[in-house]
């Protein structure tokens, strides 16, 4: 086996040579003889948390990679946001734990590294930093970890050619024009193009990204914001200590990240305008689309209104919505005397979110969007479904677990940025995804560690989860976070066979979440290890299949809203308080059972007398027995073990 290992890790080294060799030979003659032309095996482009996450992984792994970044800074997207300044990721520096896996749970601005100081609580004691401390974190990352990074370099026209049978580049442009050639291209550039869809009147309304951060500017003016995100309720906490009155519309209701469980949703820190709606201090909120009204401005004062479209679309020219102080105030007066939006404004902010930049392609070469456009459409290996060897990462790659889990957040992309790698690691270097070897004896111990610790399968809930593979010999082989999408293509992109397997996900109740469900309700919690399948609060589920799901199963199971598919068994390990899942009989004894059942096997443990008699009396013994007892071995030996050992019995160890 091991042999066979080397000889095909020996043959993808060659053909990864053979490869370079043949495009830098090509390249040379074919594409240009230019000093100013650049290859690498990989290009990322974008050194914000993503790109630099990738580039800790490439650089770790001895690749050959370059990040490209348009600024002089790295993390440039929070240069100027959130516009007023204070994140709304957690920073809780204290856990009471010192497991350093379990503390990274909790900590959401962090990147993955192997320098202990590169840790946000190092750099901020707010609970919510400031973005200027973040970017301080985002370089020295980078300079820290000596990420291979080309700054001040904007790239364009990303195009892909074709330069022998079945071999294909990646090709792109500078501002200074410059082409550089890579195999393959990771795209970290976010979500950083402001959405500005058009309305009649928009060239009144100021945008988030430009709008005044002095509240001196509000202060006794009427405001309107447009949107219903987190950048909306932001910039209203922002100014109401100023302002006469604040309204806010959006075409749906409000969706508070506390009820849905997704941190893309309002968040607590900025739902202050909820307060002084709801408690009736002038401020309000209400829903509408914006083709149902339109603004129009008086252009003697200034002042903006919003006013039906159906009602006044044929008085006047959408093209020109700035109108005479007689006509702006005939209009107010012929609107319904109690509708809405019956006042002035002095202001109306668009707080409408962000978009992917497609731009950044060649115009017949272009990732094709998502259906609302936001994002490139991707596989659940992070590569663009039209576009061979280009691969997703970042918030931009958020369309796999939108509204489902936190892939769109640093919490969340660190570790999909790391599953990626794993899946190029074998991909183009035949390098199987990365697994630890056990007896199946430890099996419980392993998944219950894993249960109370691991911040990967925590924080990506229901996308990412650790993938158990079972074999006849009585060991297991253990892969951490993997994407639960793929698991149909196991063996193809990880490396790694099995048939039979245990997946450990984690995961809401499926009815606990979502807007206006009560999770206050008396009832939202169980403890009782008979009604686990009724836990609402995130908890360990174990699913067990006798054979890799299908590619249908797993289609049929998306379409039902399923993590995955149908198993042969499947178990909830009750919720819990504390989070904490190592209680004898409500967590440990109940998944002990599930296992044996899959397995068929008694997988306890026994003392050595036991194991004596049974090897005595019966023509079976219990697994463990096997796997130590009959082998002349007891516990495994450790350093602590040795040095209780030679305290018990002397230097010489005789006892």
């Amino acid at each position: 086996m091991n042999k066979i290992f080397k000889m095909n890790l020996y043959q993808g080294l060659f053909l990864i040579l053979l490869t370079t060799l043949t495009i830098q030979t090509v390249l040379s003659s074919d594409v240009t003889s230019d000093r100013n032309f650049y290859q690498r095996q990989y290009c990322i482009v974008g050194a914000g948390p993503s790109g630099l996450q990738m580039g800790y992984f490439l650089e770790r792994s001895n690749r050959d990679y370059m990040i490209f970044e348009q600024n002089n800074v790295s993390g440039s997207f929070y240069v100027k946001y959130p516009r007023h300044r204070k994140l709304i990721s957690i920073n809780k520096r204290h856990t009471g734990q010192t497991n350093k896996e379990f503390n990274f749970r909790h900590d959401w601005n962090s990147l993955i590294s192997d320098d202990e100081s590169l840790q946000m609580r190092y750099y901020s004691k707010d609970f919510f930093p400031q973005a200027d401390t973040y970017v301080k974190y985002l370089n020295d990352y980078a300079t820290k970890l000596r990420l291979k990074i080309k700054y001040n370099t904007t790239i364009s026209n990303i195009r892909k050619k074709t330069i022998s049978e079945g071999l294909d580049v990646f090709l792109m442009d500078d501002q200074n024009g410059k082409t550089y050639s890579c195999q393959v291209m990771i795209m970290g550039t976010g979500i950083g193009i402001p959405n500005k869809p058009y309305f009649a009147g928009m060239e009144h309304t100021e945008s988030y990204e430009d709008m005044s951060i002095d509240t001196d500017d509000f202060e006794g003016k009427s405001v309107m914001i447009l949107g219903r995100g987190n950048s909306a309720f932001e910039t209203a906490d922002h100014i109401v200590g100023s302002t006469n009155v604040i309204h806010m519309m959006a075409r749906s209701r409000v969706k508070l990240a506390w009820e849905t469980h997704y941190v893309g949703d309002l968040r607590a820190v900025n739902n202050g305008l909820l307060d002084t709606y709801q408690l009736k201090s002038l401020d309000g909120i209400l829903e509408a689309r914006m083709a149902e009204v339109l603004v129009i401005k008086n252009e003697k004062n200034g002042k903006l209104a919003l006013i039906p479209r159906d009602e006044m679309a044929v008085k006047i020219d959408l093209n020109y919505t700035t109108v005479n102080q007689t006509v702006f105030h005939k209009m107010m007066r012929e609107i319904h005397d109690n509708f809405p939006l019956r006042e002035e404004y002095d202001y109306i902010i668009r707080c409408l979110g962000f978009t992917y930049d497609f731009g950044i392609f060649n115009s017949t070469f272009s990732p094709e969007p998502t259906a609302n456009g936001k994002y490139p459409t991707i596989n659940a290996a992070y590569e663009v479904e039209n576009i061979t060897d280009m691969f997703v990462i970042g918030t931009s790659s958020h369309s796999l677990d939108f509204k489902k889990s936190a892939g769109g957040f640093i919490h969340g992309f660190r570790y999909t940025a790391r599953a990626l790698h794993h899946l190029l690691q074998y991909r183009y270097h035949n390098i199987p995804w990365p697994s630890t070897s056990q007896p199946i004896s430890e099996l419980v111990n392993n998944i219950i560690k894993r249960a109370n610790e691991a911040s990967g399968i925590y924080q990506m809930f229901t996308q990412l989860g650790d993938v158990i593979l079972l074999h006849e010999n009585g060991f297991y082989d253990y892969l951490e976070e993997f994407p639960l999408q793929l698991l149909h293509r196991l063996p193809e992109v990880s490396g790694r066979n099995a048939s039979k397997v245990v997946v450990l996900s984690m995961e809401y109740g499926k009815d606990y979440s979502g807007p206006g469900n009560d999770v206050f309700r008396p009832e939202r919690a169980t403890g009782d290890p008979q009604n686990a399948h009724h836990s609402n609060f995130l908890h360990p589920v174990l699913y067990y299949y006798r054979s890799l799901p299908t590619e249908f199963g797993m289609k049929t199971a998306k379409k039902k809203e399923q993590v995955l598919p149908t198993p042969q068994r499947i178990h909830h390990i009750v919720e819990d308080f504390l989070t904490d899942f190592s209680a004898p009989q409500s967590h440990i004894l109940p998944l002990r059972r599930f296992l044996e059942n899959c397995m068929g096997q008694d997988i306890r443990y026994f003392f050595d007398d036991f194991c004596f008699k049974s090897a005595l009396m019966y023509t079976e013994v219990p697994l463990m027995c096997k796997q130590y007892y009959m082998k002349g071995q007891g516990l495994p030996g450790t350093k602590s073990l040795m040095v209780h050992k030679k305290l018990l019995c002397g230097d010489e160890m005789r006892c």
